[in-house]
């Protein structure tokens, strides 16, 4: 069991990745930009951090690099549908600024368990 912070703009997808990820044992926790999200990173513990890459207020670029500055040891996954002429710019922008692993939107949830075993199982 993790504790996981998951962050996009968009409830629906959330409330999947939510029910999806209780369902395996993993308590979450939601925001819905990078600001919401390093404020709760700054005040609670989480092992793991998903987060959109394309948010309003700080996307998720931005929130990569603070999180790596911040909490270096937590381990992030980076998430995005890209756009239809460059699908994985920033899904590879985001991997070699930190984050250990990308998911490319839309992901099964076979998928997302896969990327968050990968990644709580990989040393600090």
């Amino acid at each position: 069991m993790a504790r996981i912070l998951l962050v996009d703009d968009n409830q629906d997808l959330l409330m999947a990745m939510t029910a999806c990820l209780e369902d395996t044992g993993h308590l979450t926790t939601q925001a819905t930009n990078g600001n919401d999200a390093l404020r709760l990173v700054d005040s609670s513990h989480f092992d793991l951090v998903i987060t959109d890459i394309v948010m309003p207020e700080k996307e998720g670029i931005e929130t990569i690099l603070e999180l790596r500055q911040l909490f270096p040891l937590i381990k992030i996954i980076a998430m995005s549908g890209g756009d239809a002429a460059h699908p994985q710019t920033n899904l590879h922008m985001a991997q070699l600024l930190g984050a250990y692993t990308t998911l490319n939107k839309p992901f099964t949830g076979d998928q997302l368990k896969s990327a968050i075993s990968t990644a709580l199982q990989a040393s600090a």
